[in-house]
């Protein structure tokens, strides 16, 4: 099961997740503005992105692109092999980022940019910075060439729509979208509240009695007399504190949800016809007052504000935790995907209903199902490989269902294969690719393919994932079931257009969203660990006061709105 397929993809729209902004990574262009937009053109290529030398030559088979994370790298696999040697020709030369992502784009837009693509996260800030940096080329026209590039041409409007600036260009070729946005694929739900059936029926209790806070806490309070196998008292509840998460991806938000409060997408909820912010709901602080009641009872693991995630994986893994809120990505999911049956305590992890938080009604959205582009291809205006770039893509982007299979692991009959039928089960048919893929060792897996499946798109009508014919493990099958569990309890929504509100570029919000996130952990830990009510209440006002003064709350407020105005004047609401 692939881990980074998580809902990572809507993450870099919400408020507070953006990077750190990129100072100084901005080139002037002296008040020139080339082409009517921020980020110029190629030379001699047309503003409205007209096909350069570059592309017209077509002798260009090869192409670097540099990725937006970090990966172990061998450009040698047998997946890039094929796209050499096969389809669609084309020698596709990767570069991965070493540290930090801002850090890396800063240094290279400050050092002549990349020399041919880039592919990142969609994220605001990176838009911006690769916007001001006068190093791309303007991309619009090649959208609307079907006879040449039909992959690129079937892209559905309504998202290149969204990305045109006030000049009608598109600076970046969009990836990782469903196929039809009209009816997306669920996503990997997976944010909600996990129990240990074993240390339950211990207890004594049953899931029907863990349906309310209270019956929650009387669970937790028998959970602690319940021993684990070296003897020691079970944990009662733990959650992940991680400090690379965001306010739209954290273990907390499994809590939230029960207490009505909305975190994912913008973590914005419509509420009365107006807009209710994750950090002014009033059971955003109710949420942290029972967290509080449960660590000063001893109810939560004391270390949970220091963990590291290997320190909390470990514990789940070695059976000291009762039971988790949040993604059941970071128990991890390797506890019980390795089982065949009840071996080891990760067999007995399971899913249930979030609990009912007196005068909440409906449970906010911890996920929300965001169609839109996940990833941007920028293409540099100097690269002397547009049409192997634009080849390559126009490829991965074929609206086949099963084409981010084909991206990642070949097409099928070369390393895979349909067990029953076209967009049925599948399983690997190449024991010694099935062997290095699977192996856990980044090093051999990158042998056979580089993962490069967020370079094409995604449909609800096949999803490689949900149909695997043959798992090793029997454990393999609870990551799906558990998904689809979460995805009908009512945390997971589709986008609206409030979700989807652009950051206005040199505005407040790119300036002090960082401070923004660095007050909601720092007082996160605060209000958790208070010693009493008082401090509680004492942290509580001080985490107002800082949002204001340090963030600048209000006017972060204000500067959303009009965006939001400006936005759906120009794209409409839905």
């Amino acid at each position: 099961m692939n881990a980074t397929r998580k809902g990572k993809r809507w993450a870099a729209l919400s408020l507070a997740v953006m990077l750190a902004v990129l100072a100084g990574c901005s080139k002037s262009n002296d008040g020139a503005d080339p082409g009517g937009g921020a980020a110029g053109t190629a030379g001699g290529e047309s503003a409205a992105g007209s096909p350069s030398a570059g592309a017209s030559e077509g002798g260009s088979k090869a192409f670097e692109l540099w990725l937006g994370w970090s990966a172990t790298i061998n450009n040698d696999s047998l997946v890039q092999k094929y796209w050499r040697e096969k389809e669609p020709g084309i020698d596709v030369k990767l570069e991965a980022t070493q540290g930090d992502a801002a850090t890396a784009l800063n240094l290279k837009l400050n050092t002549g940019g990349f020399k041919d693509a880039a592919i990142f996260n969609r994220s605001e800030t990176v838009k911006s910075a690769m916007n001001r940096s006068n190093l791309l080329q303007p991309l619009e026209s090649y959208f609307d060439m079907p006879d040449k590039y039909p992959g690129l041409a079937s892209i559905p409007k309504t998202y290149l729509e969204r990305m045109k600036d006030k000049d009608g260009h598109i600076w970046s070729i969009p990836t990782w979208f469903d196929q039809n946005p009209d009816d997306p694929w669920p996503g990997w739900a997976s944010n909600g509240w996990f129990v240990r059936t074993d240390v339950l029926e211990k207890t004594g209790m049953k899931k029907e009695d863990l349906t309310t806070l209270e019956g929650i806490e009387t669970f937790l309070k028998k959970a602690g007399e319940v021993k684990d196998e070296s003897g020691k008292s079970v944990i009662p509840m733990s959650l992940l504190m991680d400090p690379n998460d965001t306010i739209s991806w954290n273990d907390e938000n499994a809590v939230l949800s029960a207490f009505g409060v909305t975190t994912g997408g913008a973590a914005i909820e419509k509420k009365d016809g107006g807009f209710v912010f994750a950090f002014d709901d009033p059971n955003y602080k109710a949420a942290y007052q029972w967290l509080n009641k449960l660590y000063r009872e001893k109810l939560i693991d004391p270390e949970v504000v220091t963990n590291k995630k290997e320190q909390y994986q470990e514990k789940n893994k070695a059976g000291r935790v009762a039971m988790n809120v949040g993604s059941f990505w970071n128990i991890p999911t390797s506890v019980w995907e390795t089982l065949d049956g009840p071996t080891e305590p990760g067999w007995y992890y399971d899913v249930i209903p979030f609990p009912k938080v007196a005068g909440v009604e409906q449970i906010g959205s911890n996920t929300v199902i965001n169609p839109n582009p996940g990833f941007d291809v920028y293409v540099s205006k100097n690269t002397k490989n547009l049409e192997a770039i634009l080849k390559f893509f126009d490829y991965t982007l074929q609206p086949k269902p099963e084409q981010q299979q084909v991206v990642n692991e070949g097409p099928a009959g070369l390393y895979w294969d349909w067990a029953d039928q076209p967009l049925g089960k599948w399983r690997f048919i190449d024991e010694n690719y099935k062997k290095d893929r699977n192996s856990g060792d980044a090093a051999q897996k990158s042998k056979v393919t580089p993962e490069l499946y967020m370079a094409s798109s995604y449909s609800k009508e096949w999803y490689p994932w949900w149909n695997v014919a043959d798992v090793d493990k029997a454990g393999a099958a609870k990551t799906t079931q558990l998904t689809e569990t979460i995805g009908k309890m009512g945390g997971v929504r589709t986008a609206h257009s409030y979700d989807l509100v652009p950051t206005k570029q040199g505005g407040l919000w790119e300036k002090y969203a960082p401070e923004l996130e660095n007050i909601r952990k720092e007082y996160r830990a605060k209000l958790l660990m208070a010693k009493n009510e008082s401090e509680f209440e004492s942290a509580w006002k001080s985490f107002r006061d800082a949002l204001e003064k340090r963030a600048h709350w209000s006017e972060l407020k204000q500067e959303w709105q009009e965006s939001y105005q400006a936005d759906i004047q120009a794209h409409g609401e839905f």
